[in-house]
């Protein structure tokens, strides 16, 4: 099966057949596995493992967490995208999303306070989980409406830490 890969404005195709990926025209040996109930996948890529944590806001959105980094993907079949292209509809209008929390932790440092325009990938949370500290970062250029969360708060998976206009 044929997607579409909308990755920090980029847009990748990426083809699934079994265990072997093709993106970009290059094709690897792939498996993505975890456990029912947890957002922790492990990612095997031509034999290199990675966990990441993979949270869906539906739509075929997904932001992904790994090594401290997170990113927002949208993936689309062939049909969805056709779909889209016919009837105008897309992303295009949508607002920056809230910035949530990929998993419970504790919140070390608030980067951003209300006003604060942040650029794509600009540090806005430093949330410590699992004794590792992740940098949350902007989605995309945004101006910080509300920030929900202080240091030393303690988070739950999914709850909202700061919101954008």
């Amino acid at each position: 099966m044929k997607y579409i890969v909308l990755l920090a404005g980029r847009e990748l195709e990426v083809e699934v057949d079994g265990d072997q990926v093709t993106v970009g025209g290059k094709r690897y040996a792939a498996s993505l596995s975890g456990a029912p109930g947890s957002s922790v996948r492990q990612l095997l890529l031509d034999g290199r493992a990675e966990s990441l944590a993979v949270d869906g806001s539906g739509g075929g959105r997904w932001a992904v967490t790994s090594g401290g980094e997170r990113w927002e993907t949208e993936v689309l079949d062939e049909r969805t995208r056709h779909i889209r292209s016919l009837t105008g509809g897309g992303s295009q209008g949508r607002g920056p999303a809230a910035l949530k929390a990929p998993m419970p932790g504790l919140v070390v440092r608030v980067q951003v306070e209300a006003g604060a325009t942040v650029s794509e990938g600009s540090g806005v949370v430093v949330l410590e989980a699992m004794k590792m500290e992740n940098e949350l970062r902007a989605a995309s250029a945004a101006t910080v409406r509300t920030v929900r969360v202080k240091a030393g708060e303690a988070v739950e998976k999914g709850q909202v830490l700061v919101e954008f206009e």
